[in-house]
């Protein structure tokens, strides 16, 4: 089982990265928050890498750090949650909003997640309130990033993210107009950051 990649970044989207090592591009799937961590296209990068296997498939699962990874394998133990879901879930909420919603109980934060229904979301917390609250989560700050150059068509990529994510197109374009205000610079990251933080807490609130 492939745990472990370091190689040169070729791909970077949102949901998915390509990473070049040993002259093979590996196709790796990854959460929103590990997306912001990467650097541009080119720089060399290392992931936590979850392999799934299934008799037709093997697919790539990656991460930025091994509590990510960790909360990821959590996730997959609740029944109903495949790999794609947990994604999905990662990327819905961050760490430091996700794991205190499971520990409260907080059921309809955790329905703001896209494919994440009311069922799913009282299993989440049933069967892991008790893992996580072994868990240590730090209190972290934001992190300052670095402005990237903002693409002609920003708005076009970070509707197609949003849909990607399994956001419908009409709310997506209607966080993306609202995001607008917060997002300062108008870059893709930040206007994607901005974006789902208001899917997460103001559109469905």
């Amino acid at each position: 089982m492939i745990a472990h990649l370091r190689g040169r970044l070729i791909a970077k989207n949102p949901n998915r990265v390509v990473i070049e090592t040993g002259g093979v591009g590996y196709e790796v799937f990854i959460p929103v928050s590990t997306f912001y961590d990467l650097a541009a296209p080119g720089a060399e990068v290392d992931l936590h890498i979850y392999t799934h296997v299934r008799e037709d498939s093997l697919t790539l699962y990656g991460f930025r750090t091994e509590k990510e990874k960790n909360l990821f394998e959590k996730l997959l133990s609740v029944s109903g949650v495949g790999p794609k879901l947990a994604v999905t879930v990662l990327s819905g909420l961050e760490m430091e909003e996700l794991v205190p919603a499971i520990r409260r109980g907080d059921v309809n934060k955790l329905v703001h997640i896209p494919g994440v229904g009311r069922k799913t979301a009282e299993r989440l917390i049933v069967e892991l309130r008790e893992k996580l609250d072994k868990m240590a989560i730090e209190e972290a700050a934001v992190e300052t990033k670095v402005p990237a150059t903002r693409p002609a068509s920003v708005e076009d990529d970070v509707l197609s993210a949003l849909v990607n994510l399994g956001y419908t197109s009409y709310v997506a374009e209607m966080a993306v107009r609202e995001a607008r205000q917060e997002a300062v610079n108008g870059d893709f990251e930040q206007l994607l950051k901005a974006s789902l933080r208001l899917l997460a807490r103001k559109f469905f609130s």
